[in-house]
């Protein structure tokens, strides 16, 4: 696969990914508007979002095999490992934006901008470390 090809593909899984986290977080504040649901929905979209771009990824842009369930099972606690520190980035920017600003808009838009810049040290991750 060209370089253009994996740059177009991983960017688009990306944004489906934000996407599919985002969403999760927003349909979660409308269905548990109850105490920590702001900390909960982050979660919760982390989960859906986490495990929709290792699908994705897997397939499409590193073309990875597991070898069987247990393999597949330890490389995918692998790549959610690889993500923590990219999460850390995420979070800090949309609690940060959460923060500064006080509104649900910019809490997303930073959670938006800490999800691309978290993707772009996570491919490299992912490349060298779980579909190596």
């Amino acid at each position: 696969m060209t370089g253009s090809k994996i740059v177009f593909l991983y960017s688009l899984f990306a944004a489906i990914s934000i996407g599919a986290n985002l969403g999760t977080q927003k349909v979660f504040l409308i269905t548990w508007p109850l105490l920590y649901a702001v900390p909960l929905s982050v979660l919760t979209g982390t989960i859906v979002g986490l495990a929709a771009k290792f699908i994705l990824d897997k397939i499409w842009i590193f073309k990875f095999r597991h070898r069987d369930l247990a393999h597949g099972l330890r490389n995918f606690i692998l790549y959610a490992t690889m993500g923590l520190g990219t999460t850390a980035i995420f979070w800090g920017f949309e609690f940060g934006a959460d923060r500064l600003f006080y509104t649900e808009s910019a809490r997303l838009g930073g959670g938006a901008l800490g999800l691309t810049m978290g993707y772009l040290v996570k491919y490299h991750l992912d490349k060298k470390f779980v579909f190596s």
